[in-house]
């Protein structure tokens, strides 16, 4: 059995004038979010053995925001694919994963993210958390996911199960229901 958790990136600001969506940046509030979750995961006892990272700056700010709220120390992977990738290309990046790391954090964008929990998921209608996550995944959510394998690299549809999924205005109700 291994653990995956999955982190969209916080809230970004869409009044930056960067020229690239690869550079925005967090807003205040996403990183009031990132925050909050970072705190989440700390009260949780949540840690992790690997993590894999989109190195859009929206991601390293979030991360930025999580890490010292956590009390964790992350050490990213940072991976270019996880930019914008779809489910299969985040399956291709977790069959990378270190043999040896029972839990990953991978932090990234949607619709990839989301779209991958479908893919792992299978939609049986008994999982309330599941059908949160068809709602919608916002910016700063948390899934976390139990996999039914062994090793990384026999990760495929259908292998896992939704063990909870919080939001930000879950815990703060001020971040919703406008954050998206």
């Amino acid at each position: 059995m291994k653990r995956l958790t999955l982190l969209r990136h916080a809230k970004s600001s869409w009044d930056d004038p960067v020229t690239r969506d690869f550079d925005r940046p967090l807003n205040e509030k996403g990183k009031r979010a990132a925050a909050i979750m970072g705190k989440f995961i700390k009260r949780h006892d949540l840690s992790f053995d690997q993590v894999l990272a989109s190195p859009a700056v929206r991601v390293i700010e979030t991360l930025e925001q999580v890490e010292p709220a956590s009390g964790l120390s992350f050490e990213p992977q940072w991976d270019r694919k996880i930019y914008l990738a779809s489910s299969v290309t985040l399956m291709d990046v977790l069959r990378g994963a270190n043999e040896d790391a029972e839990h990953v954090l991978m932090v990234g964008h949607n619709p990839g993210l989301e779209d991958l929990i479908f893919d792992l998921v299978p939609d049986d209608g008994s999982s309330e958390a599941r059908g949160a996550v068809e709602i919608k995944y916002p910016t700063a959510a948390l899934a976390e996911l139990s996999l039914d394998i062994e090793n990384w690299t026999d990760i495929k549809d259908s292998c896992g199960t939704l063990d909870r999924f919080t939001r930000p205005r879950d815990l703060d109700p001020e971040l919703g229901p406008d954050y998206v």
